[in-house]
């Protein structure tokens, strides 16, 4: 289990370039005109772990399972897709199943790469995105009360959809407030309540400071994660062995790939941590909630392992890389045994006990 994100951005901003960047491929065609990516592009990428390698020596393990990401390059979007304008349904059915947005904005000048709106104004742009993710959802909301009117609805559900309603008639994005509206939203496949992070696609010398353009994202959308990336650095990064890619980030002073900084603000956004499972047939890494018990981590590797608990055997993986083995934990007091109630920390080994 890992996640899945959906990079969206007016045409023309970079987004095909970073797909192929992130996923070290060229399957998303990266062109200066509008509409060049129709159907989305798919891919999966490993979430590299030096845990996990150390796990898979120390366990002398057969394989080595990391976590991943989906990346979903998906067709531009212009003013007016929530109405079908370019690309806009397609676009729309296609964010409904990613688990957060990476909102890609052009915060760099080119006179060789063309801008939809003939000038660049990043602000603005994402200004365009929200304002139709909001008509998209105002849309669904009011379909689904219309269909209430001849299949009775839940009464509290139909007051949840009513208040976002309101919220969204002001231009404002839908929040969820508990887990009983979270299931509702997510389930009638609202857009404006998924997380999302704003990526601005810089040239090489606005990469640590930023620039008028990131000042001008940072200024309208203070509460939001944003980060810098340079998707044409990425992509150089992309093609070249590891020793090659080391002296390169050096060179130029990068010190954190985009694909690193995704990562790490995804995991945060979307409250992810890692556990581990490691034996002499593999080491594998397992993404999970955070505050997620052990039955129910235990049920990401199998379903009926959930039902079938009875207890984890847990250890640090710090512990597990320094005693060297399980069996070395054990010896020196640091194997932990735990029952249903136990809540899953980032980093632990676990090995669960269910009932064959």
């Amino acid at each position: 289990m890992g996640f899945k994100c959906g990079i969206v951005g007016l045409p023309n901003v970079g987004k095909s370039t970073l797909f192929n960047a992130l996923t070290a491929s060229k399957n998303a065609e990266a062109a200066n005109f509008p509409f060049c990516t129709i159907d989305p592009n798919i891919g999966i990428v490993d979430v590299v772990d030096e845990r996990l390698d150390q796990l898979t020596r120390l366990s002398n393990s057969k394989k080595k399972i990391y976590t991943n990401i989906t990346f979903v390059d998906i067709a531009g979007l212009v003013k007016g897709a929530s109405k079908g304008e370019g690309l806009g349904n397609k676009f729309l059915s296609h964010i409904r199943e990613v688990d957060s947005i990476l909102h890609l904005v052009r915060c760099f000048e080119s006179e060789k790469i063309t801008h939809v709106n003939s000038k660049i104004n990043p602000a603005d742009d994402l200004e365009t995105i929200k304002t139709e993710i909001i008509l998209s959802d105002l849309d669904i909301i009011q379909k689904k009360l219309e269909k209430s009117k001849k299949k009775l609805l839940d009464m509290k559900e139909v007051k949840i959809l009513e208040e976002k309603l309101e919220d969204l008639n002001k231009g404002q994005e839908a929040i969820i407030n508990n887990k009983e509206e979270e299931k509702l939203l997510s389930n009638i496949g609202l857009l404006s309540i998924k997380p999302k992070i704003i990526v601005c696609n810089v040239d090489e010398e606005s990469l640590k400071e930023g620039n008028n353009f990131t000042e001008s994202v940072k200024k309208k959308y203070p509460n939001e994660k944003i980060i810098y990336i340079c998707a044409d650095i990425e992509d150089q990064l992309s093609s070249l062995e590891k020793n090659e890619k080391e002296t390169f980030m050096k060179d130029i002073g990068l010190y954190k790939t985009g694909l690193n900084k995704l990562i790490k603000e995804g995991y945060d956004l979307l409250e992810l941590d890692t556990f581990f499972t490691s034996g002499p047939e593999e080491s594998r890494a397992w993404t999970v909630k955070k505050n997620t018990t052990a039955p129910k981590a235990a049920s990401v590797i199998h379903t009926d392992f959930e039902k079938n608990f009875i207890r984890a055997e847990a250890v640090t993986c710090e512990d597990f890389i320094k005693f060297g083995s399980v069996e070395k934990c054990k010896e020196n007091g640091k194997l932990r045994i735990e029952g249903k109630d136990y809540v899953v920390k980032d980093g632990d080994v676990l090995f669960f006990r269910v009932n064959p």
